[in-house]
Order: C-alpha cells, then structure tokens, then sequence
C-alpha cells in the first residue's frame, strides 16, 4: 500500500521547546515516533520544513505516491495560497491538525486556507491530534481498500 505522508510546516521542529503553555512538551520526534506506532504496517513518511516551497513539494510527491495526507501546515494554513492550490491537486484524503484549538486564539488564526481542502479537521488535542490523525487515516484507507478488494 501507498504510504502516509505526515507533513509538517514551519517551527514545528521546535515542538517540546516553543510555547510549552501552548504547544506542550511532547517533541517532534517524539509525534513522529506514535504516528509511525499507530500506522501498524502502513508506511509513513514523517518531514518538516520551515519552508513553503518544500512543503509543497512534498505535496506534489504525494499526488504521485500516497494515499493520504495528514498535515500540520502551521503558520502557512492561513496565508500559503501556492500551499492550498497544490493540496487541491491531491486525489486522496487530507487531514490537516493543528495542536492548538486555532478557533480560540487571535483572529489571524481563525481561517485556514487548508480547511477548505481538507478532508478531516483536528484542532486542539495537542500532540495526540497526530495520532487520532493517523489512526483515522488507517481505518479510512483500510476500510476503502476492503470495499475495493469485495
């Protein structure tokens, strides 16, 4: 089966650092660790940038080779247009998680460009946002691939 990419955008390489009373303690590494845990014997690809363009780039990897898409876009979930035209592109399921509840912050996080691609929103269950992500994800691509195989 086509892999699951995680994808993540700006700053979160600093998670467990940045904001604790906002983002908590739990590490990338440590995200990537559960997702990878929850996904069993489907294949993650795990990658973050500070970077818009490589974000995108991994998108357009995605369009080619995987079957879903779960995305922490950070910062550029409310101003990437280039970010959401090429999520659009993808034909498969996009879930975007963001680890704080972006309603409940200041207005500039109120309206990602993401969500209006996005297929499943998670915002505010911290870190373990990822892993209802993936395990989600999982069941979805499963049951989808089950339904085919009938």
């Amino acid at each position: 089966m086509k892999p699951i990419f995680v994808l993540n955008g700006p700053n979160l390489n600093r998670l467990g650092k940045r904001e604790p009373e906002i983002y908590g303690t739990t590490t990338l590494a440590q995200v990537e660790q559960t997702c990878r845990d929850v996904a069993g014997e489907l294949p993650v690809r795990f990658l973050q940038t500070n970077g818009e363009e490589a974000l995108i780039n991994w998108v357009h990897e995605a369009i080619d080779e995987a079957a879903g898409i779960v995305i922490n876009p950070a910062g550029l979930s409310f101003q990437a247009v280039s970010l959401y035209d090429a999520l659009k592109m993808f034909p498969g399921p996009i879930f975007e998680v963001h680890i704080s509840n972006i309603h409940r912050r200041e207005p500039i996080y109120h309206h990602s460009l993401v969500s209006k691609v996005a297929t499943v929103v998670i915002a505010g269950l911290g870190a373990r946002g990822y892993e209802v992500a993936v395990a989600e994800m999982v069941r979805m691509l499963t049951d989808k691939s089950e339904k085919t195989a009938n």
